[in-house]
């Protein structure tokens, strides 16, 4: 009989090393008429990265020296975003050399190193599964077009 405060084996915690990579640019930072942040979050998507979240911040400053906040109209047109991503070490340094380009101008990176803390199944297990889910539906597709 178990009790609703057991724990079992979904609820028991895998961590592992990871690396965590912050960017720090400014909401109107722009490449190729693209927000940077956005570019950064699609070439991770590209390199098969684990995830990207794209934070906006509510006030900062950077090498201006001008404090951006958006409770006043003039100052928030460049907010600072941070783009976070989680990964392998071997991943996210690998990754570094696509976004040099990108914050060449003033961006800041930041790697920290991190657990990643894991309840039940893998993500990785579940994006292969997904992604495994998917091409099965493309080659499905394919055969009824043919």
């Amino acid at each position: 009989m178990t009790t609703p405060n057991a724990p079992n084996a979904s609820s028991t915690p895998h961590t592992e090393r990871a690396l965590r990579l912050t960017v720090l640019v400014g909401e109107s930072d722009v490449w190729h008429h693209r927000p940077v942040f956005t570019e950064i979050v699609h070439r991770a998507h590209r390199a098969g990265l684990s995830g990207a979240s794209v934070l906006r911040g509510i006030e900062g400053f950077g090498a201006s020296s001008m404090i951006h906040t958006q409770r006043l109209l003039s100052l928030s047109e460049d907010l600072p975003v941070a783009v976070v991503i989680v990964d392998e070490e071997e991943r996210v340094r690998a990754f570094l050399p696509l976004i040099a380009e990108l914050v060449a101008d003033g961006g800041r990176v930041v790697l920290d190193a991190c657990e990643i803390v894991r309840f039940g199944t893998d993500d990785r297990e579940r994006i292969e599964e997904r992604d495994g889910q998917q091409n099965g539906q493309r080659d499905g597709k394919r055969d009824r077009d043919r």
